[in-house]
This record gives structure tokens, sequence and C-alpha cells, in this order.
């Protein structure tokens, strides 16, 4: 539980402090773990999954920001494309294997060996939505070449 709180307080440390972080970041994490908290509450009246407890609810606010945020740093790193392709494919790959990876680890030391919850997924989802965060200009403009330059 102590290590809840300071993870918890260290997310929003992190938000507040670093410059890549805005509004719009912040936001996101309070968006998805709104979603999941729904969405866990929704799963213990219908398939009487057990109740998320506020540590529960915290441990989802920690794993979204900091899966948010590394997919922040990422994107920081290889700015999404402005084109789909297979560029995109590949980068999302990238992120996400390592993501999940990473995600069990904090899985283990949020929840030891008998989680409730599957934040290994939650961190990578987080993570592939907060790539998204910064998006390359394509400054050069590929010329078309006319008809009259390729006749004449």
């Amino acid at each position: 539980m102590i290590w809840t709180i300071l993870l918890g307080i260290g997310v929003v440390l992190l938000y507040l402090a670093h410059p890549w972080m805005n509004i719009n970041a912040f936001r996101k994490v309070i968006g998805i773990t709104l979603f999941l908290e729904v969405f866990y509450l929704i799963g213990h009246y219908i398939m009487e999954w057990p109740f998320p407890t506020p540590n529960v609810l915290l441990q989802l606010f920690v794993v979204s920001g900091l899966g948010v945020a590394l997919g922040i740093f990422f994107s920081r790193l290889w700015p999404l494309p402005p084109h789909k392709g297979f560029e995109r494919i590949f980068r999302t790959f990238l992120l996400v294997i390592p993501a999940l990876g990473l995600g069990m680890g904090l899985q283990v030391f949020l929840q030891g060996a008998y989680a409730t919850q599957a934040i290994y997924l939650i961190f990578a989802m987080a993570a592939w939505l907060g790539s998204g965060h910064f998006v390359r200009n394509e400054t050069e403009t590929k010329a078309i070449p006319s008809k009259q330059g390729l006749e004449g």
C-alpha cells in the first residue's frame, strides 16, 4: 500500500514538473483511469469480480499514469508519422511488446503473486494511447512531376 501511494505521488509530480507533460496528457490519464474504474465496478456487479478497493483504484491511476508517460517519452523519441502505413505498425510493436514486460514487473511489484487486475495489459494500452502525443510534421513535400515535364 505504501509503495502505491509513493508511486501515485511520484506520477503526479512527474506530470507537474516535466515539460513534455501537459494538461492534455493528464486528462488522458484521468480518462483512462475513470474508464477502468467503471469497467471494474460493472464487472463486480455483473461477473462477481472483487470489488475495487481504494488501493486498487490508486493502482489503476499509477499504472495509467506511468503507461501514458512511457508513451509520451517514446513519442518524443520517435514521433507518430502523419500517414498510415508500415512505420506505424512497426512503431506500435516496438512500444507495446516491451511495455507488456514492464507492465508484468509493475503488476508483481504492486499486487504480488495474486493479481486481481490485468495491470500489464492496462500499462501497455496506456503506453499505446500516450504514444500519439507528438506527431511528426512533414516539412518536405514530395513534388509530383507534371505531364509536361515527363513529355518534353
